[in-house]
């Protein structure tokens, strides 16, 4: 199910932006749950893959339980619209998976305009919502959490947001800050990168779930998030990731190559090329989210949720959970590719396709499906 929210239309360019989530309700089954299932990830499945914590074989949701037991410092989440159930919703998904009980220590909401949005009426933004500060929790789940809620997802207001988010997390000692939202590029989209730039502030963004560049994964000083299928046995077991199929990347069309990325120019040609790293992101394969604020008017509470709004949230807590806290978006960048060919630090992704014209298919070192790979453990960060 591709909520409303997560649409992306032409006319909205440089107007308005849109989630990237997707919903699975698995074969047979009714949505909602009453208790999550099956072999959809959790946060024990999760740390198990991604090198947070001890390994399984298999690294099988039904029988994973060790959790990830970093995170310091202060992750903020930038979205739209009020979420009224966001405290209690990841409070429920906290006590079910035996995370760190929520307080006001370690979550917190801040309205960017001031005042209290008003809410997404289909209750798209506030899936979103649940969705990634569930997973922040999940593998930083020792970081404080700070909710951004813009006024409205037009453009103006979640890149408003964005600054205030920057504000936030540099007085507060420095730490990262996550936008699970997209949109198409258009032209003066640069003049939106100094709102995503602070000292000591790391910022990550989702390449969409449509293919192809979109704002702001595509800015220089944005960590650019794709999308990876997880391939499992029957019995739950890991097998391999591949790309997936509906990930986004390739090329900006306006935002000229970071000196970064010199090492992979062959590759990207002169423009700007997302992702820089991928994550878990098909929703056939999604993760288990708590979200109590009805879905068109059918309350969701245990659903598998999915698209690249899953990478964002998630690749800015292992980050976190890395403990370097550079300086800025530049050096994460710097050392992320200097990761490139690493297999003890990054896992090569040289399978699957993306919908990325001529060149559509994960190969092995960089692609514009994949980046460089999946985040493994915590060095290189």
């Amino acid at each position: 199910i591709v909520p409303g929210a997560s649409l992306a239309r032409p006319e909205d360019a440089g107007h308005t932006e849109h989630t990237n989530t997707q919903i699975f309700v698995p074969s047979g089954h009714a949505a909602p749950a009453t208790a999550p299932y099956g072999n959809y990830e959790t946060p024990a499945s999760l740390a198990c893959l991604y090198g947070l914590a001890a390994s399984v074989p298999g690294c099988n949701p039904t029988t994973a339980t060790a959790l990830a037991t970093g995170g310091s410092r202060t992750i903020a989440i930038v979205d739209a619209f009020d979420d009224p159930n966001a405290a209690a919703d990841l409070a429920a998904f906290s006590a079910h998976f035996g995370l760190p009980a929520i307080n006001g220590s370690n979550f917190r909401v801040v309205y960017a305009g001031g005042t209290q949005p008003a809410q997404d009426g289909s209750g798209g933004w506030e899936l979103e919502e649940s969705l990634d500060i569930e997973m922040v929790h999940a593998l930083a789940p020792h970081a404080n959490i700070v909710l951004i809620e813009a006024a409205s997802n037009g453009v103006a207001d979640l890149y408003a947001a964005d600054q205030v988010a920057a504000g936030l997390v540099s007085n507060a000692g420095g730490g990262e800050v996550s936008n699970s939202w997209s949109g198409a590029e258009f032209l003066g989209e640069a003049g939106y990168m100094a709102q995503l730039n602070a000292a000591n502030v790391v910022f990550f963004a989702s390449t969409g779930d449509i293919g192809g560049s979109a704002q702001p994964a595509v800015f220089p000083n944005v960590v650019a998030v794709g999308g990876t299928t997880i391939k499992r046995s029957r019995a739950g077991d890991f097998v391999a990731q591949t790309a997936w199929s509906s990930t986004g990347g390739g090329d900006s069309s306006l935002i000229l190559r970071p000196a970064f990325q010199s090492a992979v120019k062959r590759i990207v040609g002169p423009h700007r090329g997302v992702p820089d790293v991928t994550f878990d992101g098909d929703p056939q394969t999604g993760a288990w989210i708590y979200d109590s604020i009805p879905y068109n008017g059918t309350e969701l509470d245990w659903v598998v949720v999915g698209g690249t709004s899953m990478g964002s949230p998630s690749v800015a807590a292992l980050v976190n959970d890395a403990g370097t806290f550079n300086a800025g978006t530049p050096a994460e960048l710097t050392g992320i590719y200097a990761g490139l060919g690493n297999a003890a630090n990054f896992t090569d992704i040289a399978k699957g396709a993306c919908p990325n014209g001529a060149r559509k298919r994960a190969q092995i070192g960089y692609d514009l499906c994949t980046g460089i790979g999946t985040p493994l453990g915590l060095i290189g960060k």
